[in-house]
């Protein structure tokens, strides 16, 4: 899975069973999750140290055996801390709704918003984080049927929704979802053109904003400044070159839009807190 695409374009899991699990510790490439969204749901668990999560226009601290759910189309994205270890589950919400199925109104119903889960479930029912422990347990461990299990915990997780109404009917505000929408360009055309120079007007241009108020919108969304973010971007898309390609600093460097390698490394070390060499080290070990 990367996390560094703002707007995922990579299949979960396979075409026959489309879930994807991902347990993510300190020294994961994508340790930090960028602001993305795809149109699967994912159940993110937070096992220990906490995380700073963004869901649309709501931020919220999440401790450990803190469980959410992130509804298809939600941008998202947050900070580790404390050495935090969590686990991801994207999933294809249409694949428990085989035609003819008893159950597939309700989930065509999640699944076109008409029916909304809260998305921070642990709050509101003690049984929700057994469930999520019992399904990235069976995706972690894949044992002979896992595939069975994991549709059957998933199916467990939306009827505790259901019956215990954790959730909320109604579309979701047309003006909000218009200033997200003008975000998601924005880090799209990031996504897609961070290697080359791209500059704060250009940025305000494409959200349909002038640039004093892009910039506080933006801040508000992702706690950086546009400029702060994009560098923060580039090099996290360094890090994931870095320790998956055979690739040196100064190619990674001029990949990721910095053309001055001193200027890379002062930058990596920046957000990073180490040099590109000493990451590069800790990631083959």
């Amino acid at each position: 899975m990367k996390y560094i695409d703002y707007k995922e374009r990579k299949e979960q899991g396979t075409f026959n069973f489309p879930v994807a699990f991902y347990h993510v510790v300190p020294h994961s490439p994508k340790y930090h999750m960028q602001y993305h969204w795809h149109p699967h749901h994912e159940i993110i668990r937070i096992i220990s140290g906490t995380f700073h999560l963004t869901l649309d226009n709501e931020m919220r601290m999440l401790h450990a055996g803190d469980c959410v759910l992130v509804a298809g189309g939600t941008l998202h994205g947050g900070t580790p801390y404390e050495d935090c270890v969590y686990d991801c589950i994207v999933f294809d919400l249409q694949m428990l709704a085989p035609p003819n199925h008893i159950c597939a109104k309700t989930v065509h119903d999640i699944h076109s918003h008409l029916i909304t889960p809260f998305p921070f479930l642990s709050d509101r029912s003690p049984h929700i984080l057994p469930i999520v422990q019992d399904l990235c347990n069976a995706l972690s461990e894949k044992k002979p049927g896992y595939e069975l299990a994991t549709q059957g915990y998933l199916y467990l997780f939306l009827g505790v929704i259901i019956s215990q109404h954790l959730y909320e009917e109604g579309a979701r505000d047309s003006a909000a979802a218009g200033r997200l929408s003008s975000l998601k360009n924005v880090l799209t055309y990031i996504a897609e053109n961070y290697a080359h120079p791209i500059s704060l007007d250009n940025l305000a241009r494409i959200a349909g904003m002038n640039p004093r108020y892009f910039c506080r919108y933006f801040r508000s969304m992702t706690e950086r400044t546009p400029i702060d973010y994009l560098n923060y971007y580039r090099i996290e898309c360094a890090c994931e070159m870095l320790s998956t390609r055979d690739i040196s600093i100064k190619e990674a460097a001029i990949s990721c839009g910095f053309n001055d390698e001193s200027y890379f490394i002062k930058t990596f070390h920046k957000y990073k807190g180490i040099t590109p060499k000493q990451f590069m080290k800790a990631a083959f070990k």
